[in-house]
């Protein structure tokens, strides 16, 4: 089954304290579907500019996903400037230039309408909504934000939320958009904003999945060798949003099992800059480490 997810494509330079890479490809729309391809067959809505490489589309159309969305505009693509220090939890802003991402107006071509899965990556809730009157009749609609929008549309956050069944954020997203600073707390005040499941990202120290009745704690995959945590949100949400695309069960069993295959997928990204690690991959990699994680928090495994 496809997955349609709406995002950004973007050029990132990335200073941590192993490495920098200039202009590398990322950007939200790009590492969620990378990661998703995986597992399912992947719709993308972006923009980019006149200055986007062709080997750039040809790595997306290797891993499956559908480029019909993705318009080109005359100027340059959506760049993004960080630095991370020893705490690679953080990630420090240098510049952002959002070039022909400022005025980017989403259109989806017919065959996208009918998308039964939708990831609406971290943008304007403006753009996320205006996308939602385009399909149909989805069977799931997911959500990513951040503080920005929480801070700055708010109301037009909450109103996209309304119509969002899973929305997957950062703690401190979390805090800031229910105002509580107790985790459980702030679960609790957003399943009343419209979605029935919230995912927090913990980053090295996992991921809490509530619901209305349940929560569910995952570890990270605890690595040797971490060099960049960019699009790691981005690419749990592609294991996770296409695990379950690639099962059609949202049981809350299925998707607990989701969010593990979500962590694996970032634990992957983690390992190298920009998209390197996740184009080496193959499926076996990824069952093998999603078993590795089952027997670590396996409470019998010594019985």
């Amino acid at each position: 089954m496809s997955i349609l997810v709406i995002g950004s494509v973007a050029f990132d330079t990335i200073e941590t304290p192993f490495g920098q890479v200039d202009d590398a490809l990322g950007g939200s729309a790009t590492y969620f579907s990378t990661s998703a391809s995986y597992f399912t067959d992947v719709r993308l809505v972006a923009v980019v500019g006149s200055d986007f490489p062709v080997q750039h589309r040809e790595l997306l159309v290797e891993r499956g996903v559908d480029l019909q969305g993705l318009q080109t505009a005359e100027g340059e693509t959506f760049r993004w400037k960080g630095r991370y220090g020893y705490d690679l939890n953080e990630a420090h802003t240098l510049d952002t230039r959002l070039n022909v991402f400022e005025t980017f107006n989403p259109q989806l071509p017919e065959s996208y309408r009918d998308s039964e899965f939708v990831f609406l990556a971290n943008i304007d809730p403006e753009l996320q909504l205006e996308v939602l009157k385009q399909v149909h009749n989805p069977q799931l609609i997911a959500c990513d934000t951040m503080n920005f929008w929480i801070s700055g549309k708010r109301e037009a956050l909450l109103n996209t939320l309304r119509h969002v069944q899973i929305l997957v954020i950062n703690e401190g997203e979390a805090r800031q958009l229910s105002g509580e600073s107790n985790l459980r707390k702030a679960a609790r005040a957003i399943l009343t904003m419209g979605p029935k499941t919230l995912v927090v990202k913990r980053g090295e120290y996992g991921v809490i999945m509530f619901t209305e009745h349940s929560i569910f704690v995952a570890p990270a995959y605890p690595l040797e060798d971490v060099f960049d945590p960019t699009g790691a949100g981005d690419t749990f949400a592609g294991g996770f949003i296409g695990y379950l695309a690639s099962t059609r069960n949202l049981s809350e069993a299925n998707m607990r099992q989701a969010v593990v295959f979500g962590s694996v997928m970032a634990s992957f990204t983690v390992e190298s800059f920009s998209l390197d690690r996740l184009k080496t991959l193959d499926y076996k990699q990824i069952e093998d480490r999603f078993h590795e994680v089952k027997l670590l928090t396996d409470f019998n495994a010594l019985s």
